[in-house]
C-alpha cells in the first residue's frame, strides 16, 4: 500500500520528543524513517504552515500554529480550562504539586499511557518528573491507578497481558498484585503510589466522572513519603475530584 504524504507528516512530527524538542533534517529523516530528500521537502512545507519553525543552525521544533491548534482540543477547552480552578484550590490548601491527567485513547490497551493535561507546582513543592503534555506509565502514577479504577476487566486483561516495566525498586510490576492494589483503591475511592515513580514520593488521586466526548481523567497530588500526609491528602483530593466532574457535567 503507498503511504500518504499526511502518514510521513505524522512520523516526522512525532519524532520529537521531551529529551530532544529540536532536531536537524538529518535525524528527523532516521526517526521517521523517511529518505533525507523527502524529510527535506517535508520540513520546508511545514516551517512555511507554521507547524514547525527553525531554530538555531540547521535545527527545527514544534512550531506555534500546531500549538495553537492543540489548544483547541476538547482536553484544553472542556476539560484544562474548567479544571484550573479547582487545581489551583487542592495546590493552595496542600502546597503539593497537583497533576490533571488523561488516558491515551488512541491507542490500544497494550500501550495505554496517561498524558499530563495540565499540572500546578510551587517552589516548596517536591521535585516531579511530570509536565504538562508528558506521558508516563498507569501502573506506576497516582493518577495513572485512578484512572485504572475505571477500566472494565476486558481493558485490564489486555493492558496486563504486556509486561510493566518498573520505574523504581517500588514499583509493582506482578499483574495479580497491581490488581490486588486497585481493589484496596477502588473500595476506598482513590489510588496511591509509595516511591513507584520517583522514590521518596507519594501521590494520591481520584478519578473523574465519566463524560462523553473527553477521555477518562483523574487529578491527584505528588507529595513527600508520609503516612499522615497520605490520610490527610485523600480527603482533599477525592473532594476536588468530585467538584470538578460536577462542573464539567454539561448541565454545570
Amino acid at each position: 500500500m503507498t503511504e500518504t504524504v499526511f502518514g510521513r507528516v505524522t512520523r516526522l512530527l512525532a519524532a520529537f520528543d521531551e529529551d530532544e524538542p529540536s532536531l536537524p533534517v538529518a535525524v528527523l529523516a532516521v526517526r521517521a524513517d523517511i529518505p533525507l530528500s523527502t524529510a527535506h521537502r517535508l520540513v520546508a512545507s511545514l516551517v512555511a504552515e507554521g507547524w514547525l519553525v527553525a531554530v538555531g543552525e540547521a535545527r527545527y521544533a514544534i512550531g506555534t500554529r500546531l500549538w495553537e491548534l492543540g489548544e483547541l482540543s476538547p482536553v484544553a477547552v472542556r476539560l484544562r480550562e474548567v479544571a484550573l480552578p479547582h487545581m489551583v484550590r487542592l495546590y493552595e490548601a496542600t502546597g503539593e504539586n497537583v497533576h490533571l491527567a488523561v488516558l491515551d485513547v488512541d491507542v490500544p490497551p497494550e500501550r495505554a499511557e496517561i498524558v499530563f493535561a495540565g499540572r500546578i507546582t510551587g517552589r516548596a513543592s517536591v521535585p516531579t518528573l511530570g509536565r504538562e503534555g508528558g506521558r508516563h506509565p498507569l501502573h506506576t502514577t497516582g493518577v495513572g491507578k485512578a484512572i485504572l479504577l475505571g477500566r472494565d476487566e476486558a481493558w485490564l486483561d489486555r493492558y496486563l497481558a504486556v509486561p510493566l516495566l518498573p520505574e523504581t525498586s517500588r514499583s509493582i510490576t506482578d499483574p495479580e498484585a497491581l490488581r490486588a492494589d486497585l481493589a484496596r483503591a477502588r473500595a476506598r475511592g482513590w489510588a496511591s503510589t509509595h516511591g513507584e515513580m520517583t522514590l521518596g514520593n507519594i501521590s494520591v488521586a481520584a478519578p473523574l466522572a465519566p463524560l462523553t466526548g473527553l477521555p477518562p481523567a483523574a487529578i491527584g497530588v505528588v507529595a513527600h513519603a508520609g503516612d499522615a500526609l497520605e490520610k490527610r491528602l485523600a480527603p482533599m483530593v477525592t473532594q476536588a475530584a468530585r467538584e470538578l466532574s460536577r462542573a464539567l457535567r454539561p448541565d454545570a
